[in-house]
């Protein structure tokens, strides 16, 4: 009797042990892996032409620019990357969209577009193949952008700020530098914000 009682307890313990990595790994918050539903896209990345989903996006504050080469703001390619340069550590992501919307001032292929950006401004910021930005079934993020915001592009260079949450937080038009104070307030404001759990 006595010799079956250890026995009998090692064998409750390795169930209990055993058991525990699966209960623990039930644990975590459902709302840890959802994916806000203006993120819930996927585009091929500009540099590789591969696709990378928004969702790694979520729990971010985001900048989200429609852009073009050959612009009167086409300059703000400079802005954008030293505000993306300064803040990114603290969880904000610029996300350029070039498009040939507005004036025919993106002709290029992606490939010159990304060579473009790169040697010109120096650009590390996500961007993302072109597409249009105005014909709503070809690009699903901006159809949603222009829903929630009652806002659409009017030209290059028109921001969407969207907060941690996957919200859109304000709109700001082309001719706004990176560098205006009511965005740079408006973006400091939202970094310094937690995401909801």
């Amino acid at each position: 009797m006595l010799i079956g009682l250890p026995i009998s307890l090692v064998a409750v313990l390795s169930a209990l042990l055993l058991n525990a990595p699966a209960h623990a790994q039930q644990s975590p918050s459902p709302q840890a892996n959802v994916c806000p539903p203006l993120l819930d896209h996927e585009f091929n990345r500009l540099q590789t032409g591969k696709p990378e989903s928004l969702c790694q996006y979520r729990g971010k504050v985001l900048l989200i620019v429609n852009t073009a080469s050959y612009c009167g703001y086409t300059h703000q390619y400079e802005g954008l990357e030293a505000m993306y340069r300064k803040y990114k550590d603290r969880g904000l992501v610029v996300l350029g969209f070039p498009s040939n919307d507005f004036g025919a001032q993106e002709p290029g292929s992606n490939k010159e577009i990304a060579e473009f950006c790169r040697l010109t401004y120096g650009v590390q910021f996500p961007m993302f193949e072109k597409s249009s930005v105005t014909t709503l079934n070809t690009n699903p993020l901006y159809a949603e952008l222009r829903e929630k915001t009652g806002q659409m592009p009017k030209w290059n260079f028109f921001k969407y700020v969207i907060d941690r949450n996957g919200k859109p937080a304000g709109t700001f038009a082309s001719a706004v530098e990176p560098d205006n104070r009511d965005l740079m307030s408006l973006v400091e404001k939202l970094l310094s914000d937690k995401p909801a759990s």
